[in-house]
């Protein structure tokens, strides 16, 4: 439908006003607002991912792009309350204890719910026993992890033995990422895995997923 092409390219070049407009066209003329979400926002957001990882475009793009897909979702979200929201999977996310560094994890949150997925979101200067509640509570597919400091690497090792000693780590996917981290070090930590950026962080949790499906 046209209608959804349009929202896709609205969402794409971050016209908040003008996705707000579309999605409530598409609203009035009948489309379901799953199809709305899973035919027009989630495309948009993939392909900002594509881009961002590309270096086709830069966090301000990418943070427009995504402002413009929050407003169809806030739109879309009441009216789908108590339907099922089709997901991808869950994630816990945080950044680690005595880190409060927050917009690249921002970011991924943003990439992530535009990716399909269902993100619980922690906030900054989380310790692990939050991390252990967290994957107790939700039940996740993924428990992601962000540093942005080198003194706070650390913590991520202290997090995943954490989730180990509660039972827990044959339950969940373990993702790490932030500025310092390399995929070296997620490696020797234990993780499942590691994302260099925004995009890239939603892109190795879907093909996580397909490894396991």
């Amino acid at each position: 439908m046209s209608i959804l092409l349009d929202i896709k390219e609205a969402t794409i070049s971050g016209k908040h006003q003008r996705v707000e407009e579309l999605t409530r066209q598409a609203l009035e003329d009948g489309i379901e607002a799953d199809a709305i979400i899973q035919e027009a926002l989630i495309p948009a957001m993939g392909l900002v991912g594509e881009d961002f990882g590309a270096g086709k475009i830069y966090i301000p793009e990418m943070l427009i792009a995504a402002r413009a897909m929050k407003t169809g979702m806030e739109i879309l979200k009441p009216i789908l309350v108590g339907e099922k929201i089709q997901t991808i999977g869950k994630v816990v996310i945080g950044t680690v204890k005595g880190d409060m560094h927050d917009i690249g994890k921002k970011l991924v949150v943003m990439m992530l719910e535009g990716s399909g997925f269902e993100v619980v979101d922690l906030g900054i200067d989380v310790p692990s026993h939050k991390f252990v509640e967290a994957v107790k509570d939700y039940t996740p597919d993924f428990m992601a992890m962000s540093a942005l400091l080198t003194t706070t690497m650390v913590e991520m090792k202290r997090i995943i033995e954490a989730v180990e000693e509660a039972g827990l780590r044959r339950e969940v996917k373990i993702m790490v990422g932030g500025a310092p981290v390399t995929q070296r070090f997620a490696y020797d930590i234990g993780a499942d895995g590691y994302a260099e950026n925004a995009g890239e962080a939603a892109e190795r949790m879907k093909m996580l997923l397909k490894e396991v499906q």
